[in-house]
């Protein structure tokens, strides 16, 4: 038996008899009612999978008035019930107007058993296919918002803080594309999830791409899909980053790192505004809001040509400069507040307070790292402290770092990485994974910079 319910709608009581003989040996629940005043009424009408309804009530009456204005009351009360309309008058002109209402099928009276089983069985295939496109679309929704959750809050009221958000809000609600730039560690990419929590695409996706960890012989695969089969490794259809985030924001990290080559690639989609799969001659349209960030100067980048002009100036509608933390130094003990908090509550150990001399030292450092040093920097503190007031020797600070913006004075932005890069491999003995953790990159930003 067939875990389906039916209610029958119809004034006859010689046609309800007829139908629920017919379907109850077959369907696990059929019930009919002979006035349609009844389904106003009528428990739980929305949990119905299929209604058979006739199309005239009144004695006398045969346009099917009464039936379309039944059906419309259905379809609100019960929008995902599948409704098969019957009728013995008005044949299929009446037919195509009930389909064009809502109805999911229809049956011309005196019927043929078979043809009517056929078509019940058709409208509950229909009914449950509803259901999953409609659990598909709520799972979507649900992870749409999972993803875009915020996992940070931008924390500060300094002047230099306060004057990027007004620029931020003030561009959000436009689909123009912004570059954002900034040291490592200022927080880029809470900027750009700023941007998209206030635009008009806020209930879509949020996809962060970084740049400098994709290598140039997976890029096209990584950014734009691959179908089955178009290299060695495709062993099934993949969808890319830009398909994915159709409809929502796109967020491309380090763009700065990213070869001629790959410039070329990413500047033709997005002048074009659509994709081709890797192994594919089939283009996909995207419609994304492009945010782009990097630490690089992508002017002196033009001008050294490593960074191609026309796809700067696609990228750099808009241009947003996050301030250094050296730059926020009102922001400094807010922020450490507020780690502290966070910190404290992750490793257990409640009631922790930072005393003045501490306050001040962590006020007066530049900073090299910016937001992530200070956040590491409390985090080290908050596990290794013994007592409940953290002092000032219990941060630890790169004080040489610290006064690297001295030696680099005069210095070119590139020179500046070779001689930071340099430092950190002879510091740590060649061992790049350790080399890209002190400068906070990923190994593979590392041997772009190095290769660069």
């Amino acid at each position: 038996m067939i875990d389906c319910s039916i209610l029958i709608i119809d004034d006859s009581k010689s046609v309800l008899s007829a139908l629920e003989i017919l379907l109850q040996f077959t369907y696990k629940s059929v019930d009919t009612i002979s006035n349609p005043n009844q389904i106003s009424s009528y428990p739980n009408l929305k949990d119905i999978d299929i209604i058979l309804l006739d199309m005239n009530f009144s004695a006398g009456v045969n346009s099917g008035n009464e039936g379309l204005f039944w059906l419309k009351e259905i379809k609100k009360k019960a929008p995902n019930t599948s409704i098969i309309t019957m009728t013995a008058y008005g044949g299929v002109d009446l037919a195509v107007k009930a389909l064009k209402e809502g109805a999911d099928d229809f049956i011309l009276k005196p019927w043929n058993n078979e043809k009517l089983l056929l078509t019940i069985k058709s409208a509950y295939s229909l009914r449950k296919s509803k259901a999953e496109i409609n659990q598909l679309k709520q799972k979507e929704n649900n992870l749409k918002q999972l993803i875009n959750q915020k996992k940070n809050l931008i924390i500060g009221n300094s002047k230099a803080l306060e004057q990027v958000l007004k620029l931020t809000r003030k561009v959000a609600k436009t689909n123009v594309n912004v570059l954002i730039t900034g040291e490592n560690g200022t927080g880029k990419e809470l900027i750009a999830q700023e941007l998209h929590q206030l635009s008009e695409r806020k209930n879509e996706v949020f996809i962060s791409v970084d740049m400098g960890s994709i290598s140039e012989t997976l890029f096209e695969s990584e950014l734009f899909g691959h179908i089955k089969g178009s290299f060695t490794d495709a062993k099934e259809d993949r969808v890319g980053k830009f398909e994915a985030a159709n409809g929502g924001t796109l967020f491309l990290d380090e763009i700065g790192n990213l070869s001629l080559q790959m410039q070329a690639k990413l500047l033709s989609v997005i002048q074009n505004k659509e994709i081709v799969r890797v192994g594919s001659n089939k283009t996909i349209p995207v419609n994304i809001r492009l945010l782009c960030a990097t630490n690089c100067s992508l002017n002196q980048m033009v001008s050294d040509g490593l960074f191609r002009e026309d796809l700067l100036y696609r990228i750099n509608t808009i241009h947003i400069e996050v301030p250094n933390l050296r730059d926020r130094e009102d922001d400094v003990l807010t922020l450490a507040e507020f780690f502290l908090n966070k910190f404290a509550l992750k490793y257990g150990k409640s009631g922790l307070q930072i005393n003045n001399n501490a306050k001040e030292k962590l006020k007066t450092y530049r900073w090299p790292g910016n937001i992530r040093e200070l956040q590491h920097t409390i985090e080290r503190a908050v596990i290794l402290c013994e007592e409940k007031i953290l002092r000032p020797d219990d941060f630890i600070l790169n004080t040489a770092a610290s006064n690297i913006p001295n030696q680099f004075e005069n210095m070119k932005l590139e020179e500046m990485e070779e001689m930071m890069i340099e430092n950190a491999l002879n510091k740590h003995n060649g061992n790049y994974t350790a080399a890209a953790n002190e400068l906070g990159i990923t190994r593979q930003t590392l041997y772009n910079k190095m290769k660069k």
